[in-house]
């Protein structure tokens, strides 16, 4: 070795990401980590929700009716949660060209979108007793309609342009520029006067919620959270087998 090669203890940062990039590496990893995800996901979700369901009171105001609570919130969470994502694959595939973080941004979408969803129908349900009505243009309703929208729009730019590596781009800015309204879903009952309660848990401190309320949404929130990348890991795992045979197949028409 040279005296003036550098001696470093790890490889840099870019080269360290794209040692993940190898598609067969990947695989090998997901394999393995996928039935930890997959496995106690059905188990916290199913025991949650009988928990919920079954096993804890009905709240003293909001009657039956807060059980909606039980799916409801971690849709909320992981609506947040996967956009967040979306938005760090994104800033990646822009910054550090990672070939696996555009297929990540764009198998979390669909699954984003869906919990999001789900979140806006639970809320309606739970805001008709509630409320007395279905919909209220309150600002976190309105917040989480638009990241709905935000969620729609990526799904649907990664997929309009007959370049794939244009659409990935595309993609990945509307992400990071709609990374702004996740602090305004997460700060809109404070900032504003809004029907939507203020949330019950926070790291600064104790939960508003009784504890025999408290359990079933732990379990369903660590389930559903569980299950989300369980479903993202699986699609992710299926898009790079699919690009490996596309490239196969591609080699074998350039050969013949």
């Amino acid at each position: 070795m040279d005296a003036s090669t550098p001696i470093t203890s790890r490889p840099p940062r870019g080269r360290l990401l794209h040692r993940f990039a190898n598609p067969g590496r990947f695989l090998r990893l997901a394999a393995r980590v996928q039935p930890f995800l997959t496995w106690p996901a059905l188990a916290f979700t199913l025991a949650g929700v009988v928990g919920g369901l079954f096993l804890s009171p009905a709240d003293y105001q909001q009657g039956d009716a807060v059980r909606i609570m039980y799916i409801h919130v971690p849709a909320a969470w992981l609506a947040s949660q996967g956009y967040a994502s979306l938005a760090a694959a994104s800033l990646v595939s822009l910054v550090w060209r990672h070939p696996l973080a555009d297929l990540a941004a764009v198998e979390i979408g669909p699954v984003g979108a869906a919990v999001t969803a789900l979140c806006l129908v639970t809320g309606s349900l739970w805001g008709k007793p509630m409320w007395g009505t279905w919909w209220v243009w309150d600002a976190r309703l309105t917040s989480v309609l638009v990241l709905f929208f935000l969620y729609l729009g990526h799904i649907m730019l990664v997929r309009a342009f007959d370049d794939p590596e244009r659409g990935y781009k595309a993609g990945a800015i509307l992400a990071l520029i709609g990374a702004v309204d996740l602090p305004i879903i997460k700060y809109s009952v404070d900032w504003w006067n809004t029907l939507h309660q203020p949330a019950s848990i926070t790291l600064t401190g104790a939960p508003t919620i009784a504890g025999s309320l408290l359990w079933p949404l732990a379990l369903t929130t660590l389930g559903l959270t569980l299950g989300f990348w369980a479903v993202v890991t699986a699609r992710l795992r299926a898009a790079v087998m699919e690009r490996r045979i596309r490239s196969l197949l591609g080699a074998q028409a350039a050969a013949a």
